[in-house]
């Protein structure tokens, strides 16, 4: 006896969006989670408050081995799509900077509203269950759960990447795909804060807390992306939203440059300074224009704590690249613990681009974070995980 139509494995953002598409097609679908509660990802997102998605998506926010491969599934259920389901649950919500949308309230609200449309579907959803395997039948698909044996007709992975552990975050995904021989590009934390080398701990942890507005590129020699937000000192590296979108771009080995200051100039203030007020000290001079922590910190690194009219005009320009061309290499990124989102997954050549479905394997569907398609930060990811959960469930 076939259990469902359609079987899925992961009670996410994904996988409760495939879910309710069948659903209302007619599906019987049948939803599954190794969690007691669904949508843990949705629940601690955006500070609690769920960035649910961004009204600037469009295909160049995301990062993946086949750039035009979200396209379809982008421009079939769009970010405007989403914002009308917000609004028939009469979710309160509001714009932040950058087109990034969250709830008035609370991320429940979006877990609350998934739910209701699931249940609307007649979606059986198990929570609790954990899957052991997962075999291809004559007809279909047979899982192995800690409950017994479930069949269906089409399997949908949308377990996610390895983001988060503390809140079961597995790569569950990627071992299904291998168990197919489908390849899968190597994943890694991405969106995730960078952690200081050693001699530059020792230099800068007492900068920890400090934040200022900087862009964040890939270094020179490595490509030219960059992304202008906050940047945060933390005790173990740096952070904050220019630091996360950079280390999804960022590789072991790699500086990347920072400019402390993109709306002032160093050497032009300086020298101003300098013919104005000689006898001020340069970190009292710098500290007018950075946090007063971070310019006497830099000061003191390059040892030129000094009257300003004893800088050189050579010392200045130095100070400038300090402050305006930063070029620091991380030791490493703190990892998947607080990574949200993992980059890589399954390889985009093996699936279909408008139904998600595996191209070798007839039924087998892989959704969301599991898939090679990383978004950058700003409610990207959810819109990611939105349009291609449609884009399967359309096609169950």
């Amino acid at each position: 006896m076939k259990n469902a139509d359609v079987i899925i494995i992961g009670a996410g953002a994904a996988g409760m969006m495939c879910a309710i598409e069948a659903g209302t097609r007619g599906r019987s679908v049948l939803l599954l989670d190794h969690a007691e509660t669904p949508g843990e990802k949705i629940r601690i997102s955006g500070g609690g408050r769920c960035n649910f998605t961004n009204m600037r998506t469009a295909p160049q926010n995301f990062l993946s081995q086949n750039q035009h491969f979200c396209k379809s599934a982008l421009k079939g259920y769009t970010q405007h799509d989403f914002v009308t389901l917000v609004n028939k649950h009469k979710i309160a919500f509001h714009e932040k900077a950058l087109g990034q949308l969250f709830c008035d309230d609370s991320a429940q609200q979006i877990i609350d509203m998934l739910l209701a449309e699931c249940r609307a579907a007649h979606v059986d959803l198990r929570t609790g269950v954990s899957v052991s395997g997962v075999d291809k039948t004559e007809d279909g698909f047979r899982v192995a759960t800690d409950q017994g044996s479930l069949t269906s007709t089409a399997l949908v992975i949308a377990t996610g990447g390895k983001s988060i552990p503390k809140i079961g975050a597995t790569g569950f995904g990627y071992e299904i795909a291998r168990q197919f021989d489908l390849p899968v590009v190597e994943p890694r934390p991405a969106l995730v804060p960078l952690t200081w080398a050693e001699n530059d701990k020792a230099r800068l942890k007492e900068l920890s807390g400090l934040s200022v507005e900087a862009i964040v590129s890939q270094s020179a020699s490595n490509g030219k992306t960059a992304f202008e937000e906050a940047l945060l000192f933390t005790h173990r590296g740096l952070s904050g939203p220019s630091i996360l979108q950079i280390s999804s771009y960022w590789r072991e080995g790699e500086s990347v440059r920072i400019n402390l200051l993109p709306d002032g100039n160093v050497a032009e203030t300086l020298n101003r300074m300098k013919k104005d007020n000689g006898k001020q000290q340069a970190n009292t001079a710098l500290s007018t224009l950075l946090p007063k922590r971070l310019g006497q910190a830099i000061i003191e690194e390059m040892g030129v704590n000094r009257k300003m009219a004893e800088l050189a005009t050579k010392t200045i320009e130095a100070i400038s690249d300090r402050v305006h061309r930063w070029d620091m290499k991380p030791n490493g990124s703190e990892g998947y613990r607080t990574a949200e989102v993992t980059l890589g997954g399954v390889d985009t050549n093996v699936l279909s681009s408008k139904t998600m479905e595996c191209r070798t394997v007839p039924g087998l569907y892989f959704i969301g974070e599991v898939v090679d398609v990383t978004g950058h930060l700003g409610g990207y990811n959810f819109q990611w995980a939105w349009s291609s959960g449609v884009a399967a469930g359309r096609a169950l």
